[in-house]
């Protein structure tokens, strides 16, 4: 069995260019059953994967589509949307039928709430699964151990020279050398709620100074000495391939961000084999193996549809 990407654009008509979905190329992998065998009523049944435009999510969308190819289903790749908003976009108008979502960016991004839920992982995604049910009617399968949560980081040198663990330790640092407030952020983090906005309130930076990049690129413009501070995911490989050091989240103004594949709830009732093997993969990937996946491709530079078969094949979900 074959995944395949949209090869004809006209499937999905004017809307697709319209919300600037990029078509992508096929995966070239044949994909044979493991522990994940067919599901008869998956047979031949169309299922459109779509991710963000950030590896990891774009690795977590390999596995959904290797995972429901091996299950029977007929899987298109419409991986790398431009964006959480057109990702999720693409989910509600039937563009995609899964994607991976961020408890986090759900309850902050989606519902509009200001304030992460108090009580760790299990409640931020009850909540934050509940409430999309019933207000946008997507369903939120079950959470995977996987909980990749926004931090900053500056380079090891420049931590042990500082004196730099945790954010509060850089907000102190700053405010007395103004001058090192200079933060490299991607555009979109810069005015999310549950991103820079909510790191300036909870640690009261002062007057900051904004560089932004392509998150991609935010890694190596700290590792350089561009910026001395830097927006990271904690699960990016890049972190221990360049050497830098992650400043804990110590006023917990970042939310949960467990990875959860989300589904519009009127299609998951018609297709509801597809939660066996998602939820194989989501409760297999944790922080750990992640960051190695990661720096696979950011680092190493392999191609995240090999490191995704790879891992998917040392699972045994697939042969």
């Amino acid at each position: 069995m074959k995944l395949r990407r949209l090869a004809v654009v006209a499937l999905l008509g004017v809307t697709l260019s319209s919300c600037g979905l990029t078509v992508n190329q096929a995966v070239p992998y044949d994909i044979k059953p493991g522990s994940i065998q067919p599901i008869p009523a998956l047979q031949g049944v169309k299922i459109t994967v779509g991710s963000k435009d950030f590896t990891e999510n774009i690795i977590l969308a390999y596995m959904a589509e290797m995972a429901l190819t091996a299950a029977g289903a007929d899987v298109v790749d419409l991986s790398d949307i431009k964006g959480s908003n057109s990702s999720r976009q693409a989910l509600l108008s039937g563009q995609t039928d899964v994607t991976w979502e961020y408890t986090g960016t759900g309850w902050i991004n989606y519902q509009g709430n200001e304030l992460p839920v108090p009580g760790g992982e299990q409640a931020q995604y009850e909540a934050t699964a509940k409430a999309d049910e019933e207000k946008f009617g997507v369903t939120w399968l079950n959470y995977s151990p996987l909980n990749d949560q926004y931090a900053f980081a500056v380079t090891e040198a420049y931590g042990a020279a500082n004196n730099l663990k945790t954010t509060s330790d850089l907000a102190a640092f700053i405010k007395q050398r103004p001058d090192q407030a200079v933060f490299c952020l991607e555009t979109e983090f810069t005015s999310r709620q549950d991103g820079f906005p909510a790191a300036v309130k909870a640690y009261g930076f002062q007057n900051p100074t904004v560089k932004n990049f392509g998150i991609g690129t935010i890694y190596s413009a700290v590792a350089s000495g561009t910026c001395p501070v830097g927006e990271v995911f904690t699960t990016d490989g890049r972190i221990s391939g360049l050497n830098l050091r992650v400043l804990e989240d110590d006023k917990k103004a970042f939310p949960q961000y467990n990875a959860v594949a989300t589904l519009r709830t009127e299609w998951l009732k018609q297709h509801p084999e597809v939660r066996g093997p998602l939820e194989k993969v989501s409760a297999a990937i944790d922080n750990e193996q992640m960051i190695e996946l990661c720096k696979q491709v950011d680092v190493d530079g392999e191609d995240a549809g090999k490191v995704a078969h790879d891992w998917m094949v040392k699972k045994g979900f697939i042969q």
